[in-house]
């Protein structure tokens, strides 16, 4: 079933849980498809990425991840749910498995991802991941 196919099954049968919102985000960037993923965001939403590189949309991550990976996917673990009185803090924690740019496969690469998702759309994303620090030791540099 379709990413968009997805959320409409869920809209019929009522509202995403917050959890749900950032793994549907998460999927559809996956496929990639960032507009599909642009969905869940409300326009504008900043998307700090590994570097502090910021983005408004997903195309964005998109974009520098097709310069680093030949693909990516995300191994997603767990979510960390933190309700608060106006908005929720999601944290989606997992590893990173793909091929680098060169061809070379990898996996068991740790991520963070860090959502704030109000009224049911993700308003501000950061991104962690140990990307950087495996391409410093495949280059022979210690870190």
């Amino acid at each position: 079933m379709s990413v968009a196919a997805k959320a409409e099954t869920k809209a019929k049968t009522g509202p995403m849980s917050d959890a749900g919102v950032v793994e549907a985000y998460l999927t559809a960037s996956m496929i990639p498809d960032p507009d599909a993923a642009a969905a869940y965001m409300k326009p504008g939403t900043v998307i700090t990425f590994t570097g502090g590189r910021e983005f408004d949309h997903p195309r964005g991550p998109t974009g520098f991840n097709a310069r680093r990976y030949r693909w990516v996917k995300k191994q997603m673990d767990r979510f960390d749910v933190c309700p608060g009185a106006d908005e929720t803090v999601v944290y989606s924690i997992g590893t990173l498995y793909g091929e680098w740019i060169d061809g070379t496969p990898f996996e068991g690469n740790r991520y963070v991802d860090r959502f704030v998702v109000r009224g049911g759309q993700i308003v501000k994303m950061d991104v962690w991941n140990d990307s950087a620090e495996r391409i410093l030791v495949n280059r022979g540099i210690e870190a």
